[in-house]
């Protein structure tokens, strides 16, 4: 699993919280923490400034209360949270897995199942609701696509002719509390 972790496992940027209009990047790898500022202002005295970097170990991370603070302030403590996670070793596997292969695995699942699971990330929720999803489940579950059907679901979207033609009990559960 260790091989599904790119040099980069995580990485934000954006301008801190006002009156700042600072710009900050966290950077979080295999084994470092790294944090870069750029001073943003009108100011003669920070004209030219060099943007400012911090880089540490995993450990020095979790032990510096001033970095997290900082980290906190800009990005919000649900960020923290999650550094402070990967910076113990809790890494999200599933998250890393690419879109065509989490295709292959929602293949498995029951519609119902997937209803859920698009409600518990913004990514799941794309991709539960993505035409791939809708085609391949057109495509697998339903016997009796023609040519026609198939003509038709390129130019309406498979998800409608999904329930316009194949709508089953099971289906119809997934239509009231699926996203």
């Amino acid at each position: 699993m260790a091989s599904l972790l790119g040099k980069k496992v995580f990485e934000i940027n954006g301008q801190g919280p006002p009156p700042t209009k600072d710009f900050f990047q966290l950077t979080v790898t295999k084994t470092e923490v790294t944090w870069r500022s750029w001073k943003i202002s009108l100011r003669i005295e920070f004209k030219g400034a060099a943007p400012g970097e911090n880089k540490m170990t995993h450990n020095d991370f979790l032990h510096d209360a001033r970095m997290q603070q900082q980290v906190g302030v800009v990005f919000g403590q649900q960020i923290l949270q999650y550094t402070q996670a990967l910076c113990q070793g809790n890494f999200d596997y599933l998250e890393r897995l690419p879109n065509d292969l989490l295709l292959q695995i929602l293949a498995f699942l029951e519609l119902k199942d997937v209803a859920q699971l698009a409600q518990t990330t913004k990514r799941f929720h794309k991709l539960c609701n993505s035409p791939e999803f809708w085609e391949q489940t057109v495509r697998s579950r339903c016997d009796e696509l023609t040519p026609d059907m198939e003509a038709l679901a390129n130019a309406m979207g498979w998800r409608k002719i999904f329930f316009a033609f194949f709508n089953t009990k099971e289906h119809q559960q997934y239509a009231q509390g699926g996203s």
